[in-house]
C-alpha cells in the first residue's frame, strides 16, 4: 500500500477537531514533504520521525514521502502528530501491516530513540475521540489524563515499537487506569490565621456563594494568608465541572490527573500582561482567568496591575467566558472564576494604622485608589477592611480550622444546588426574583442602603445574592434583615471602611 490514512486531533481553543494524517510513499527522488498548514514544531517532525523509525529497527524508505494534515485550513501545532506520521510512513511503505488502524486515533511526540513523550491537550482530544467512538493511543504519561474523559478505551504506549506490535497483533497495549485522587482540604489551614473575625467571616461567605472578594488593609495584617486559604474551604467540583476545568488546564499542559475535582487556584504576579491574564497569542491560548475556571483567581497588590489589564476582567466577571479574536483565529474559553484580591489602603500602606505612620497626602491616596475603576469595584461582591492586629490576638490560640468552616460552606452550597442548581453568584435577574424572597424589614433595609450608599442596580442585585448566601449559611429560606445588614456591610465603599 502506497497510501495510509490515520486519525489524530488538533487543538482549537477548547475543541479538538479531527485531523486526517494522509501519508503517500511514491516513486521519485527521496524527499519528505509536509503540508496542511503545519507550524514550526510540526515541520520539525520530519527529522524526529526519521530518527525514531531508524532507532526502532525499521528501514526509512528512500522514496518520495508526502504527508498531508487535513483539513488544510486548520492550523496544526506541537509534536502530537509525530506518532501518526511515523505509523503512516511504515504502513504506506509496506513495513507494517495494520488493517484495523481506522479503529484508533493516535497522538504522541517521538524522541529520537523512538520513545513517546507526553502531549498537551490529551483530555480534550480524548473527548473528541469518545464522540467518534474510537480508541485512543497515547504516550503513557498522557494516558492517565485522557482516561478521565470516560466512555472510551485509552491505550498507553511507551514507544513507537510498542504501538507497531499492538497494531500487528503481536503484543497488545494495556488500557490506561485513572490516577488516585488527592484528598480535599490538604492545603494551608485557616486555623493559622489569628484574629480577623470579620475577614474570616467574609471568606466563609465568599466560599459558600463563590462571590468575589476584595481585602484591603496595611501590610502584614494577613490578607494574603486569608486568600491562600479559600481553596481549602471550597466544595469539590461536580463531574461535569471537573471535566470542563480539566479540559482548559489540559489544553495549556497544566493538568494533574490526581487533582481532578479540586478547584484551581491561580495567583499571577502584578506585572502580568493583558494577554497573560485574559488570554491571547497569534494562536489564541487560555489566560489566567480561564486557567482559574471554576476556581479562584487571586490578584495580590491589585492597584499595581496595569489598569488596562484590570479593565479586561470586567466582561468575564459578568459573562463567565472570554472570546479571543485575532486576524486569522478566533477562540472562546470559559472563565467562570472567583476573584479574590488584596490591596493596601494607600501607596505607603499604612493609612488608618494606629501608629499614624502614614504620610500620604489625600491626592496621593486618591490617585492610588483611582487605579481601580468604579465599574470594576462595582463587580466585586464583598469589600472588607483587614485592620492591624493587637498583640493579644497574635499570641492567642489558633482560630477555627478549615474543616469546620468547609462543613458549613458545603451545607450552604448543597442548599443552593437543591434550590436552583447553581451557586448564588451565578443567579440571573429572573432567578433573583424567584430564589431571593425578603422579609418586609429586610426589603426596607435594603432600600435604605441603596439610597445611602448610592448603589447601582448591579450592586443592588449583588447585595441580594450575598444576602441569599448568608441566609443559606444561617439555614434560612427567607432572607432576613440581619442577612441584608451583613451583605450591605460588605458593600461599603473603601473610603468609608477605612474611615
Amino acid at each position: 500500500m502506497s497510501l495510509a490514512i490515520l486519525r489524530s486531533r488538533a487543538l482549537a481553543g477548547m475543541h479538538a477537531p479531527e485531523v486526517a494524517v494522509e501519508v503517500h510513499v511514491g516513486n521519485g527522488l527521496p524527499a519528505f514533504s509536509l503540508v496542511g498548514l503545519p507550524d514550526v514544531e510540526v515541520r520539525e517532525a520530519r527529522d524526529r520521525v526519521r530518527a525514531a523509525i531508524l532507532s526502532s529497527g525499521f528501514d526509512f524508505p528512500a522514496r518520495r514521502i508526502t504527508v498531508n494534515l487535513a483539513p488544510a485550513d486548520l492550523p496544526k501545532e506541537s509534536g502530537r502528530f509525530d506518532l501518526p506520521i511515523a505509523l503512516g510512513i511504515l504502513i504506506a511503505a509496506g513495513a507494517l501491516d495494520a488493517p484495523d488502524c481506522d479503529r484508533y486515533e493516535f497522538a504522541g511526540e517521538l524522541s529520537l530513540n523512538g520513545a513517546l513523550r507526553p502531549v498537551r491537550g490529551a483530555l480534550p482530544m480524548a473527548l473528541g475521540a469518545r464522540a467518534a467512538s474510537r480508541a485512543f493511543v497515547l504516550p503513557a504519561a498522557s494516558a492517565a489524563e485522557a482516561v478521565m474523559a470516560g466512555g472510551l478505551t485509552v491505550l498507553a504506549a511507551g514507544s513507537l515499537l510498542e504501538v507497531c506490535a499492538h497494531l500487528c497483533g503481536q503484543s497488545a497495549l494495556s488500557p490506561a487506569q485513572p490516577a488516585a485522587m488527592a484528598p480535599v482540604g490538604d492545603g494551608p489551614d485557616l486555623a493559622d490565621v489569628r484574629g480577623q473575625l470579620e475577614a474570616r467571616r467574609a471568606l466563609e461567605v465568599a466560599a459558600a456563594g463563590q462571590h468575589s472578594l476584595l481585602l484591603s488593609g496595611p501590610p502584614g495584617t494577613g490578607k494574603s494568608m486569608l486568600a491562600a486559604r479559600i481553596s481549602g474551604l471550597l466544595p469539590r467540583l461536580s463531574e461535569a465541572e471537573a471535566l470542563d476545568t480539566a479540559a482548559v488546564l489540559s489544553g495549556a499542559g497544566l493538568f494533574d490527573p490526581t487533582q481532578l475535582g479540586r478547584r484551581p487556584f491561580r495567583a499571577p504576579h502584578h506585572s502580568a500582561s493583558a494577554a497573560a491574564l485574559v488570554g491571547g497569542g497569534a494562536v489564541p491560548r487560555p489566560g489566567e482567568i480561564s486557567l482559574a475556571h471554576n476556581g479562584v483567581l487571586f490578584l495580590d497588590e491589585l492597584p499595581e496591575f496595569d489598569r488596562r489589564v484590570l479593565e479586561a476582567l470586567r466582561e468575564p466577571l459578568e459573562t463567565g467566558h472570554v472570546t479571543i479574536s485575532r486576524a486569522a483565529h478566533r477562540a472562546e474559553f470559559p472563565a467562570r472564576f472567583q476573584l479574590v484580591a488584596a490591596m493596601n489602603p494607600c501607596p505607603c500602606g499604612h493609612l488608618g494604622h494606629p501608629s499614624g505612620r502614614c504620610r500620604c497626602t489625600p491626592d496621593q491616596v486618591a490617585r492610588y485608589r483611582a487605579r481601580l475603576s468604579g465599574p470594576l469595584l462595582d463587580r466585586i461582591d464583598l469589600q472588607v477592611t483587614v485592620p492591624p492586629l493587637p498583640e493579644q490576638a497574635l499570641t492567642g490560640g489558633p482560630g477555627e480550622p478549615s474543616a469546620a468552616v468547609r462543613a458549613r460552606v458545603e451545607a450552604a452550597y448543597e442548599r443552593q444546588q437543591v434550590r436552583q442548581g447553581k451557586a448564588n453568584r451565578q443567579l440571573e435577574a429572573a432567578d433573583i426574583d424567584l430564589h431571593c424572597p425578603l422579609t418586609d424589614a429586610a426589603r426596607t433595609l435594603l432600600g435604605q442602603a441603596m439610597a445611602r450608599f448610592s448603589l447601582s442596580a448591579r450592586a443592588y442585585h449583588r447585595c441580594l445574592k450575598v444576602a441569599r448566601t448568608i441566609a443559606d449559611l444561617n439555614g434560612r429560606e427567607v432572607i432576613a434583615d440581619g442577612d441584608v445588614a451583613e451583605a450591605v456591610r460588605y458593600r461599603r465603599p473603601l473610603d468609608a471602611a477605612a474611615g
